[in-house]
């Protein structure tokens, strides 16, 4: 069952959402405005998976949230989504991976918003060349100015045990988390 649109007009826009209002037949019949956050570009969420069963976390201090633990992920500016989501695993933490496996789609707080995602599974990981070669504090190329202040690798119980106590508390990451168990066959 769909929303009938009456009306549609932009309110908000720059490079990276739209925000619009749709005049709406709600399911009751009533008529109505339905605020809508529009990504422009989809986005990219990667669990990188060490030869240890380690999970690569990220630490980034959010503008809506504060400190928030999660897997490396961005938007994917338009290109394809491996090409967005190798490119994040490198900015975001310094490794890159010789195995990649889409994994799941999903949308995102799908009440408000039109926000596609795509999950990656990357494994076989190393050091990226440019960290080899990088800046002295031993910082990926994208992780200052993301706000990323740690990176670590993270046991599988342990990731697991952090999503139930709510250490990790986006959504987007669990739900990445979710479906890299059921990839790697850690839940029916």
């Amino acid at each position: 069952m769909t929303w009938p649109i009456r009306g549609h007009r932009t309110v908000y826009e720059n490079p990276w959402i739209r925000v619009v209002e749709d005049d709406v037949i709600r399911p009751d019949g009533s008529e109505g405005i339905y605020g809508v956050v529009e990504m422009r570009h989809a986005a990219v969420f990667v669990v990188a998976l060490t030869d240890a069963d380690e999970v690569l976390l990220v630490t980034v201090d959010r503008h809506t949230v504060g400190r928030s633990i999660e897997v490396p992920a961005g938007g994917s500016d338009g290109e394809d989504p491996l090409v967005a989501a190798r490119r994040e695993l490198v900015e975001e933490t310094g490794f890159e991976a010789d195995d990649w496996r889409e994994i799941g789609a999903m949308s995102a707080l799908n009440g408000i918003c039109r926000a596609p995602e795509s999950v990656w599974l990357a494994t076989g990981l190393r050091p990226a060349a440019a960290r080899a070669h990088g800046d002295p504090h031993g910082h990926a190329h994208g992780q200052v100015e993301e706000g990323i202040h740690e990176v670590r690798a993270v046991p599988w119980a342990e990731v697991m045990r952090m999503v139930r106590d709510g250490e990790i508390g986006d959504g987007e990451s669990v739900a990445a988390l979710m479906y890299a168990a059921l990839a790697l066959g850690r839940v029916a």
